[in-house]
């Protein structure tokens, strides 16, 4: 009995998301930060896959930043969002995908507040007719991006030119998974395997060879949180949340992180060096830190994809070792280097 509840509780939080025919959203923080990753997604899944994912260059910010700090009512956001699902309807599409954590956590958030209060609902058709004169649609099915590349890890597993192994010892890579917080936290259900047992990068890392990491701190949140990072002096309780959860993970030796939250990769990424310059102190072994990439960023790693190409060069935290451990050849020369081959300049040396 206590099995089939298990079974019937683990049901609920799988999702049956459509295989093709999106209306793609982008990330504002994401194409500043890691700006291949999405190009990445577009390349495996229209080049690769097949796959019809459109988008348009009318398309707009979902306004989560400015909401979740205050900046902004939620009844702007919810016009602005119900401006993105009008183009979906516009330019001919039912599935809407987008790029962004927040914006996920937003989207759902504000589809779950229109089904419980309808009037909210025809408040903001009337406002976004009366600012746009565009036609008020919702979407059939909303995924994430990183929902669309665990549903064709196989296929990548299938292409795959690299695995996430080690190629010295013949072992699985050891990989630490994290979730960003607006992917399921906020609403289990639309997350596969739900806020506490989420698989949806657990399933990539297993398809593609590697090990997952189970520690204390693995469903800590990464540090982000909006206003405890945008507010300067209250960046102190940012780093503490990451270096909790890196005092964690240490004792078992990972080789990498791989998120699907723009600013939880950004934020693990950039305080490893702000740890190792305050205290002197590396997680990775041998002076460096763990490298920490995108969920598309280990796809195109598996799939052959040079690494200047994904934008590994754009990471505080240097991959040459998890390149090197999974066999990978790359140009070290070339790591500088724009896509017109000018030197487009280097940092300074970190201990990462």
């Amino acid at each position: 009995m206590i099995y089939e509840g298990k079974k019937k509780i683990w049901s609920e939080y799988q999702k049956d998301i459509p295989d093709d025919h999106y209306f793609y959203a982008r990330s504002c923080i994401r194409q500043m930060f890691f700006t291949a990753s999405e190009q990445a997604f577009l390349e495996i899944t229209r080049k690769l896959m097949g796959k019809d994912i459109f988008e348009t260059e009318h398309h707009t910010t979902c306004g989560g930043i400015a909401y979740h700090c205050d900046a902004i009512p939620q009844e702007t956001s919810m016009t602005i969002i119900a401006r993105q699902f009008a183009l979906m309807k516009k330019y001919g599409y039912e599935n809407f995908v987008c790029s962004c954590i927040t914006s996920f956590g937003l989207y759902n958030e504000t589809l779950e507040t229109w089904r419980r209060f309808p009037e909210v609902e025809a408040k903001v058709k009337e406002d976004l007719w009366e600012s746009c004169h565009l036609e008020f649609a919702k979407p059939k099915f909303l995924a994430h991006t990183c929902d669309l590349i665990y549903k064709y890890r196989e296929r990548i597993a299938s292409m795959a030119k690299y695995r996430l192994v080690n190629v010295k010892t013949g072992r699985p890579l050891r990989v630490v998974e994290h979730i960003g917080c607006h992917y399921s936290k906020m609403f289990p259900s639309k997350g596969f395997g739900g806020a506490e047992y989420p698989y949806v990068l657990v399933g990539m890392v297993e398809s593609w060879g590697g090990e997952i990491i189970d520690y204390p701190e693995r469903r800590h949140c990464c540090g982000f949180g909006f206003r405890q990072y945008f507010i300067q002096s209250d960046r102190g309780y940012s780093l503490a949340n990451t270096y909790k959860k890196f005092e964690s993970m240490e004792p078992y030796e990972p080789d990498m992180i791989i998120t699907n939250c723009p600013g939880c990769t950004y934020f693990m990424d950039r305080w490893q060096y702000v740890i190792a310059e305050t205290q002197g102190k590396t997680y990775g072994g041998k002076g460096h830190g763990i490298p920490v990439l995108t969920y598309e960023e280990v796809a195109g790693l598996v799939l052959g994809y040079d690494p200047w190409d994904l934008g590994l060069q754009t990471h505080q935290v240097g991959s040459e070792p998890l390149l090197d451990k999974m066999g990978i050849k790359y140009d070290p020369a070339k790591k500088y280097l724009g896509v017109n081959g000018k030197f487009i300049g280097e940092p300074e040396k970190s201990p990462c």
